[in-house]
This record gives structure tokens, sequence and C-alpha cells, in this order.
């Protein structure tokens, strides 16, 4: 991901080739040249790239990351009160509580509908097989956090330990 630094420095040339097609374009109206309309498009969409960079280079884009989170995919979002996500049936109930939280930071978003509740809960679920051909989903925790504020402080946490115990015994990683 380029900084803000890099995102001016774009600008800045951006801005230039900008000018040189302003400049090429008040030559090609002097002079009446066949593509002198093309060239008002090009400086046109070159303002337009000038203006997205720009903004770009005054707010950083930065993600947070969460220690100790592990991938996880989202496997059902309904855009505004529910998700649940997907993780590996090798998670600690450690990584599980820092993964909901990078999801909770991740799947936070101003456009999500609350409709009549103002909270987000995130359930975080895995697959087992109890025997060959057989998959059950396993939810092993959630998070519910508030719809209106970027950071919650009050986001709750719930991890199932009952739900760690029916994971196979091969796939539990002690976490230190």
């Amino acid at each position: 991901m380029l900084s803000t630094t890099q995102f001016l420095q774009l600008t800045q040339w951006s801005g230039i080739i900008t000018l040189i097609c302003a400049v090429l374009a008040g030559v090609a109206f002097i002079f009446k040249w066949g593509s002198r309309f093309q060239l008002v498009g090009v400086t046109g969409f070159m303002c337009v790239l000038t203006g997205g960079l720009f903004a770009l280079s005054l707010v950083p884009i930065s993600r947070t990351v969460i220690p100790g989170a592990v991938k996880f995919a989202v496997v059902y979002d309904n855009g505004a009160t529910q998700a649940v996500i997907s993780v590996p049936p090798t998670i600690s109930p450690d990584q599980l509580e820092a993964t909901l939280r990078q999801a909770a930071s991740d799947l936070y978003s101003y456009g999500r509908l609350g409709r009549d509740r103002d909270k987000l809960i995130i359930r975080a679920r895995t697959i087992i097989h109890p025997q060959p051909g057989v998959s059950v989903p396993l939810y092993l925790g959630d998070v519910t956090r508030s719809l209106a504020e970027r950071k919650d402080e009050e986001m709750q946490v719930e991890i199932f330990p009952e739900k760690f115990a029916q994971l196979p015994k091969s796939s539990l990683v002690i976490s230190n």
C-alpha cells in the first residue's frame, strides 16, 4: 500500500502531466488540429485523476491489524447486522478472540443498515468432519459491536469453550 507521501508525489507528477496536456490542448485549438477535442478529453481525465490522487494524499489508507489474528473468510454478510466468518479448525481460543476483533474492525462500515438494531453480530465458524462424508458447521464464538461508532469500546467477544472441545484433537494447537 502506498503512503500519503507517495500519493503526494504521484499527485505532483500527475499535475505536471495535466498541465502539459492542457497546453497541448490549447495549442491544438490555436492551430485547429483534428485531435483538439480528444486532447480536451485527456486533459479532463487527467484533472480528475490528479484530484483523486490529491485526495488520497490527504487521508491515510490504513487497516487496523490485530496481533494474533488468523486469516478468515467472510461466508455470509447481509450488509446490515449479521455476518459469519470461517476460520480454520486449528485455531486456538486466543487466536479466535483476536480474529473476531479483526473481523469486527474489517467489516465495520458507516453504510451498514441498522434498521431496528444498532449492533453488528459476527459469528465465527469452522467445519468439522465427524465421520467420512459428513460435514458439520461448528460455531466457535461471536463478537457484537456498535454500528454507530468506529472505535467501539464496549465490543463484546464471546468464545464458546464447549465448542472447542468438539474439535478434532489432532487439529487443536496450544497457544502460549
